[in-house]
């Protein structure tokens, strides 16, 4: 995800070399994740990749089959590797995940507490957004989730930003190291309500937490647990609508009728086009948008709320 130097500097400028992660890209629905290894290759449609080819180009840079067929090789950013990762459990999307950032006020240099850490979706946009000063602890109670999470952090490069624990947050609480030490929390719990107390009393004066609910449900009940001791409590459903962008093509000299209704209509056109001085365009095009049918809908709900000051 982040290209570093040893001086733990992100950088997206670097050459590819071996042992590195690249994305990819086929296509924007057709991506993969792959490790570079020097005898290796790449396989698709297109034909086989060497991986030796791909070895001292940067990032960005277009590669050629054997049957002349081709693809990028992107660095993982955050956002292409939450299209591109092993899902162990339901993650975060891009449209959550900025927004989750920006109203979490995140900056480089901030203690970012997490729970739980599923399948890391998440926490590599909280470890870009902190980097390369600040930290990010996260915790799930799930040993081998969290085991799987650290492998794949130290995949996309993060490894340094980010400390994976085991830990039931919902029955123990965050651990008391932290008190009053986090800028931000961020819960994505079943029972977030139960963990309220502990981020409390982790949280820096000010601080905020976020908590991540499919269920309105979870979202009443987390609200009810926040009134005691924090204020701005606010609740969001990011629906994201994109949509399909296509350049449609007519022949104007064409017609049904043996051609004549449509040569008296491309006459005209002519006519029109030489009067006002303008040049035909012997491809008629138009440029067409409509939502795109596969469009996401509901993901969850994303309450914020901020640590009361003390009096």
């Amino acid at each position: 995800m982040l290209p570093t130097d040893p001086t733990k500097k992100i950088s997206f400028t670097r050459c590819i070399k071996e042992g590195d992660l690249v994305i990819v890209y086929e296509r924007h629905d057709c991506m993969k994740a792959v490790k570079v290894c020097q005898n290796s290759a790449f396989q698709n449609r297109f034909g086989a990749f060497k991986h030796s080819d791909w070895i001292g180009k940067p990032f960005g840079s277009m590669v050629f089959s054997n049957k002349g067929g081709f693809v990028y090789l992107l660095a993982p950013t955050p956002e292409l590797w939450t299209l591109v990762l092993s899902h162990r459990t339901q993650i975060l999307y891009i449209a959550d995940i900025s927004f989750v950032i920006m109203y979490l006020e995140l900056v480089p240099g901030c203690l970012v507490l997490e729970s739980g850490t599923g399948s890391g979706s998440l926490t590599t946009s909280l470890a870009r957004a902190v980097a390369p000063t600040g930290h990010v602890y996260t915790f799930d109670f799930h040993e081998q989730r969290a085991a799987s999470a650290r492998e794949d952090f130290e995949r996309t490069g993060v490894s340094s930003f980010v400390t994976v624990g085991v830990r039931d947050i919902q029955g123990q609480g965050f651990p008391d190291e932290f008190s009053g030490l986090a800028d931000s929390i961020f819960l994505d719990l079943p029972q977030p309500w139960l963990a309220i107390p502990s981020a409390k009393k982790m949280l820096k004066q000010d601080g905020i937490l976020c908590s991540f609910s499919p269920c309105i449900e979870q979202v009443q009940r987390s609200c009810e647990s926040l009134r005691l001791n924090f204020t701005d409590i606010r609740t969001f459903e990011i629906l994201l609508r994109t949509y399909e962008i296509r350049q449609w093509r007519a022949d104007c000299g064409q017609g049904t009728g043996g051609g004549s209704a449509g040569s008296i209509r491309h006459k005209r056109k002519q006519h029109l086009i030489e009067g006002s001085g303008e040049k035909e365009n012997p491809n008629n095009s138009t440029v067409m948008a409509r939502p795109n049918g596969e469009a996401r809908g509901h993901t969850g709900y994303l309450t914020f709320a901020r640590l009361k000051c003390l009096s």
